[in-house]
């Protein structure tokens, strides 16, 4: 199980979102404090922001160290400023390898993508049934062995073809689960699926597993350390009281800085 925040409001430093907080990504890489599976974050990390006044597409940054232990990111963090910022601690799920083509975030086009969980005994067929649904182009977007990758390509996979907007990415997100949970029905399988997807303008997050408890997923909005923003992460980066729990089977959908919706994985609207 990994731990993940994506950041989307006025243009700050990275360093801000990943190391500046009190409970910082860096932090949670040695003494995360809700995890239910896995007990550090040190096998990798990657962290993409977003410069649409250049390109479209994120940019991804990734590596196999703890997060602490790259010599780079100090100095990267503290230069590059951005309005969308994704980025992830990773703890590997067994059977899937130290491998910087494992290390999230993934992206494809304009979109980043992260997993916070996991699906229990995905190596036995749900991989391969994964990669039989999806059109070629996205069979040959799967570089490494997780199953968060996989999830991602399937999300595309619902995706072609569709406008992106933060309605389709919901839709596609609700297509995934239910996909994942048919091929999987009667199995005694565990699935996990905290997910973010996000273009650099727009951020849709889901809290879920087919089990409760669901991985952990917080948001806040306009917060005391992250004026005009929302963030949304696995873990509280601070004591602020406005950190809000997203619900179980709950997707955040964030349509700018100040615009957010709470919906029901089946799509109603929360209280």
């Amino acid at each position: 199980m990994c731990r993940f925040v994506v950041y989307r409001g006025k243009p700050v430093p990275l360093a801000q979102v990943i190391s500046a907080p009190e409970h910082s990504l860096i932090e949670q890489s040695y003494q995360p404090k809700e995890m239910t599976a896995g007990t550090v974050n040190v096998d990798g990390f990657g962290v993409g922001w977003y410069n649409r006044a250049l390109d479209s597409t994120p940019c991804i940054y990734t590596n196999i160290v703890p997060i602490w232990n790259d010599r780079n990111l100090p100095g990267l963090s503290r230069h590059i400023v951005s309005d969308c910022i994704v980025a992830n601690v990773r703890s590997a799920t067994p059977g899937f390898g130290l491998d910087q083509s494992n290390c999230q975030p993934f992206a494809h086009g304009r979109l980043s993508f992260m997993h916070n969980g996991f699906i229990e005994k995905a190596r036995d067929g749900l991989l391969r049934k994964i990669r039989e649904a999806l059109r070629d182009e996205y069979y040959r977007l799967i570089r490494g062995s997780t199953d968060s990758e996989h999830i991602f390509a399937l999300i595309l996979n619902f995706l072609h073809g569709q406008e992106q907007t933060p309605q389709a990415y919901a839709t596609a997100i609700r297509h995934t689960v239910a996909q994942l949970l048919d091929w999987t029905r009667g199995q005694a399988v565990h699935m996990g699926l905290n997910l973010v997807l996000s273009d650099g303008v727009h951020v849709v997050a889901l809290r879920f597993a087919n089990t409760s408890p669901a991985p952990s997923l917080y948001y806040v909005d306009n917060g005391t350390d992250f004026s005009d923003a929302v963030v949304i992460a696995s873990e509280k980066l601070s004591a602020d009281p406005g950190w809000k729990t997203v619900p179980e089977s709950h997707i955040v959908i964030c349509r700018n800085a100040t615009d957010i919706d709470l919906v029901a994985l089946g799509g109603r609207e929360a209280a």
